[in-house]
């Protein structure tokens, strides 16, 4: 019987993997502030109202419960303001002190993984407002490009750290998608994003790590461009806003995928659907390897169905597949 990480590494691989996992088994590091906080406290788990500044000056408020903060005061909201912003250093102990003490913690048997949340299109609307930042595309297109270059300076220079402490995977991504088509015209993304995303994945291409992207709502317009910056596992691939079957043929053999199985029919259930919507989504996404069953988002899941999901993972998921979960439970 295969490691969970070897059986990982060959659902990656498409090559002949012994069961579809719902995930690589990592050890996750990430430098102070990747989760946004700031330091003089603050996070997403504080109580609704509480407010906070991050290390990039950004001021956060939590408005629900056990919901992350919504960004609310922007240090770029006015490109006159960057000829005076003070961009975080990578290399400050503060930020990057924690990679190495994480690190030190790793489990044997399994992939060290480092974290760059929000990498750049969400990093930069946090920065200066997503609406000013909509009009700047047109408007300031010199001033985003500065925002953005120095955004991926930054993502390097802890790129650089996470190197050094050897991770074998790294997870980057920006919710690109809404529920419809693309957030951000693909003419946008390919001359202002595309050249600045090709800077960290080349340096972790050259070092052979393993790198998975996330991106949110439908992104079937975006897998040529995500192929050939060389993802190797994209996730969440949301049911609700992706044709599953196009997803897969498009990038069958050439890019893993995580997720698929609709968030809201775990939450509603009942556990026979569930059970309809893993067979479904494994036989879809699955038969062929090149893919880890998972929800396509996390949520606070009822525990009899999320049981039901786990059940039916470990029942079915065992190669080779049955085309038992062919036509989709209505």
């Amino acid at each position: 019987m295969l490691s969970e990480k070897e059986n990982a590494l060959r659902i990656l691989r498409f090559d002949a993997p012994e069961r579809v996992a719902s995930g690589m088994p990592a050890h996750g590091v990430g430098y102070f502030g990747v989760d946004h906080e700031g330091f003089d406290g603050g996070s997403g788990q504080m109580p609704v109202g509480s407010t906070w500044i991050d290390i990039w000056g950004t001021r956060w408020q939590v408005e629900h419960p056990d919901v992350m903060g919504f960004p609310r005061a922007f240090p770029l909201a006015d490109p006159a303001a960057l000829a005076t912003y003070q961009w975080p250093d990578p290399d400050d102990p503060r930020l990057c002190s924690r990679i190495y003490t994480q690190a030190a913690a790793r489990p044997a048997d399994v992939f060290l993984s480092g974290s760059h949340r929000c990498t750049l299109w969400e990093k930069a609307y946090t920065l200066v407002g997503m609406e000013n930042l909509m009009v700047a595309f047109q408007e300031e297109p010199a001033f985003v490009r500065e925002v953005l270059h120095h955004i991926m300076d930054f993502q390097l220079g802890i790129a650089r750290h996470y190197l050094a402490v050897g991770v074998d995977m790294v997870g980057l991504g920006d919710d690109l998608g809404t529920q419809q088509g693309p957030l951000l015209s693909p003419w946008i993304v390919d001359e202002f994003l595309l050249p600045e995303y090709r800077r960290i994945f080349d340096l972790y291409r050259a070092h052979g790590v393993i790198i998975h992207f996330h991106s949110c709502g439908k992104i079937d317009w975006m897998l040529e461009r995500l192929l050939t910056l060389g993802v190797d596992c994209l996730n969440p691939v949301q049911a609700s806003a992706n044709d599953l079957a196009l997803v897969r043929a498009r990038t069958q053999g050439r890019m893993a995928l995580q997720g698929g199985v609709s968030t809201e029919v775990i939450m509603a259930g009942p556990p026979e659907r569930i059970r309809a919507e893993v067979r479904h989504s494994l036989w879809t996404l699955g038969r062929d390897g090149g893919y880890f069953c998972a929800p396509d988002q996390g949520m606070p899941f009822p525990p009899a169905h999320w049981e039901a999901f786990q059940d039916a993972l470990a029942t079915y998921g065992v190669y080779p597949l049955t085309d038992a979960g062919k036509e989709r439970c209505a």
